[in-house]
């Protein structure tokens, strides 16, 4: 009953209504509707699959009407079903009416996949004026401006609203039109003036392509660069293999796509897609079944002449999975330009995907700032330098398992350092590691970031305070590729250990720093398991992960 609060205060309240004498009157209600209305407050159930879509829209504005809620929610839910191109444009009209934000979001989406048929149907005249706009206006209601111009045409001909053709009109794309279309189409009807006319002619011939607010085809969350889609190589060495959806089986001679690297950058990899959509979001396999590093750019275009960069590495080493996003562009074609691969001249792309992702990103000059541990395996990063056991026991996430012989990464005081690759630049603000505490020693040390392991930037100095356990760092956000963790004092011997790695620190796991000079206590939310303790030295033999020769012992 708590469904119903609405009917029962105006039955019997203070209204009108409530008067025993008094004739309720049901302005605009189909008899239909209220029938479906009633058996539902007396059974709970009704039978929207039997109902015709005029009376499910008075019953959902029923429902909306009397504040039935679930009723409203179910309703949306079954129209959002039985969407089609006859009857989208209705449901969106009251949808609108009603802000039903989910129902709405449904026939936009429907309506964007489908506009050319929309806009050809009886049901788009029958739009309200807001409804047209907030369709029209959408980067994507992927139509021809000139299709979109004709149909609004024939609303503002059918309208009564007769102020409204100007603002309605505002919403046509002209720039997007040719010259021929615009003195062809839109100068005979008389509904544009030729000063709107002289502008879009300027705008058009002034800009460039890539600037023009295109419109495109908006799928999220799907790879749209598959031959499902359309999508196809149309430059490139071994074309087949960069969109086959293989990222498994690939090695020194198949499995990948490649172009040769050249200074000019006229080599590269050209994916046409088969429609212009919107993007925000790409991700590529650069070859890995080595240590090798690639440089490149990416750049998207309508008409293959205008090239918008929208992303460029080529300043940064780069390896395995990019996942790169940028500002939401409409693009036809993709190109990957490969700059630098420390091997060889010759760019290698195992995999691509193009699609738009809802998902929140920042980005800082370009670069992606991540929210998330991105120094994981999971993530391709990788550690290129340091003494261990099991080479990537420092990005595992394991901060419970270690003890006098494994589960750490060291270097030998004086030389060399540990040093973590990751897959891609990113912008860096804050670290966290964990160092060996197996006793109540402590370190010291520094870590520098860098791009092209060339040059390299201090961002942390603990090289004369003693250090225990846990450390969270925190800097001024810096492009990094490269972390380089150097020790410069162990209070027990000569060699710098560390557990735990991670970039940028994780805040929502909890740990109990480890402050400088004193002991930590407990080093985890969840306490580790007792170590034994020490009975006797590592062994020198002890086999190396990196190209570091010679194993130090703690």
């Amino acid at each position: 009953m708590s469904n119903i609060l609405f009917p029962r205060a105006l039955l019997y309240g203070g209204m009108k209504e409530s008067q025993p004498q008094a004739e309720v009157t049901l302005e605009e209600t189909r008899a239909e509707a209220f029938s479906m209305l009633l058996h539902y407050l007396y059974t709970g159930r009704a039978s929207l699959s039997s109902a015709r879509e005029e009376v499910l829209l008075d019953f959902l504005g029923l429902a909306h009407r009397y504040g039935l809620q679930p009723l409203e929610d179910s309703t949306s839910e079954f129209l959002r079903t039985i969407l089609h191109t006859h009857n989208v444009c209705l449901v969106f009209d009251v949808a609108s009416l009603y802000s039903l934000g989910a129902l709405s979001e449904a026939c936009c989406a429907y309506m964007d996949r489908h506009a050319p048929e929309v806009l050809a149907s009886d049901g788009f005249l029958t739009l309200s004026k807001t409804a047209l706009l907030t369709v029209v206006r959408r980067d994507s209601f992927a139509a021809s401006e000139k299709e979109i111009f004709q149909a609004l045409c024939r609303w503002c001909r059918q309208s009564d609203e007769g102020g409204a053709t100007q603002e309605v009109m505002s919403a046509v794309r002209l720039p997007l039109m040719s010259l021929m279309e615009m003195l062809n189409v839109v100068r005979p009807s008389g509904l544009l003036s030729p000063d709107n006319l002289l502008d879009a002619i300027k705008t058009r011939s002034e800009s460039r392509d890539m600037d023009l607010n295109y419109r495109g085809i908006l799928i999220p969350e799907e790879n749209i660069a598959t031959m499902k889609y359309g999508a196809q190589v149309v430059k490139g060495e071994l074309k087949s293999a960069l969109l086959d959806g293989d990222t498994q089986n690939y090695d020194l001679d198949h499995g990948f796509s490649r172009h040769p690297i050249e200074e000019d950058g006229c080599s590269g990899l050209q994916i046409k897609l088969g429609q212009a959509y919107i993007l925000n979001h790409i991700r590529i396999l650069l070859w890995d079944r080595d240590s090798r590093s690639y440089s490149y750019y990416i750049e998207v275009s309508m008409d293959e002449l205008d090239w918008m960069r929208v992303v460029d590495h080529s300043k940064y080493l780069c390896r395995s999975w990019q996942n790169l996003f940028f500002t939401p562009r409409v693009a036809r074609y993709v190109r990957i330009v490969g700059t630098h691969n420390t091997v060889n001249k010759v760019f290698h792309l195992v995999s691509l995907e193009c699609m738009f992702t809802h998902r929140s990103f920042i980005l800082e000059k370009g670069i992606l700032v991540p929210n998330e541990n991105v120094a994981t395996i999971a993530a391709c990063s990788s550690v290129i330098e340091g003494v261990s056991r099991s080479r990537n026991a420092l990005l595992n996430g394991d901060t419970r398992n270690y003890d006098w012989d494994s589960g750490y990464t060291c270097h030998q005081l004086g030389s060399g350092a540990i040093v973590i690759q990751l897959a891609q630049p990113y912008s860096i603000g804050s670290l966290r590691l964990l160092l060996w505490d197996c006793d109540e020693r402590s370190y010291s040390y520094y870590i520098e970031v860098s791009t092209n392991q060339q040059e390299w930037t201090k961002v942390v100095d603990r090289t004369k305070v003693p250090c225990r356990s846990w450390q969270t760092l925190k800097f001024d956000k810096q492009p990094a590729s490269f972390i380089r963790i150097v020790g410069t004092h162990n209070s027990a011997n000569e060699v710098f250990h560390c557990v735990h790695f991670e970039c940028p620190a994780q805040s929502d796991a909890e740990v109990k720093e480890g402050s400088p000079g004193q002991e930590s206590s407990s080093t985890s939310q969840n306490p580790r398991p007792v170590r034994p303790s020490r009975t006797h030295s590592l062994l020198p033999s002890l086999p190396s992960s990196s190209s570091t020769s010679s194993q130090p012992h703690l």
